[in-house]
């Protein structure tokens, strides 16, 4: 099942891109050999200042066909990390093609694109930096497959 972060902004050079990065390819290796991946991290940016509503119309094209589609929104649901990795698994096993998850901007994402998502997940009811929330989802992933691979990076 391949797997889409799709983020309003561009995640320049430094320690958010490096972790970025670094949790993707320990995700791509670990993932491959249980049927999740690849991990593709697509950014757009709405340089005319429209806000969410703006935002919206550009994350809704850059998701992947047929994905399930996941909002990160501090209003949505919170997981356990093994009961995020039963639900990708749970995706994966159902014959979906893809999960994309949409991380918004400085404003959060638009209550209509969040209303249109499959599923809302939360981090935790306090708000983070829409960069720092691209590395928590990033190494969820990562944690995620290693919980499915039965790999020991998770110690619960």
């Amino acid at each position: 099942m391949r797997v889409a972060i799709c983020a309003v902004g561009r995640l320049r050079g430094g320690p958010e891109r490096e972790l970025v990065d670094s949790y993707v390819a320990r995700f791509e290796r670990t993932g491959r050999a249980i049927g999740l991946g690849p991990l593709r991290l697509t950014e757009v940016e709405d340089r005319k200042g429209g806000g969410p509503a703006a935002e919206a119309r550009l994350l809704r094209n850059a998701l992947p066909r047929g994905a399930v589609v996941v909002a990160l929104d501090e209003r949505g649901q919170q997981l356990s990390s093994p009961d995020f990795a039963a639900r990708l698994a749970g995706w994966r096993d159902a014959g979906r093609a893809g999960v994309a998850f949409m991380i918004g901007g400085a404003d959060g994402l638009s209550p209509d694109l969040v209303a249109e998502a499959d599923f809302t997940l939360s981090f935790g009811r306090m708000v983070w930096p829409h960069m720092l929330a691209r590395v928590m989802l990033a190494e969820q992933l990562y944690r995620a497959a290693s919980i499915l691979a039965g790999a020991p990076y998770h110690r619960a």
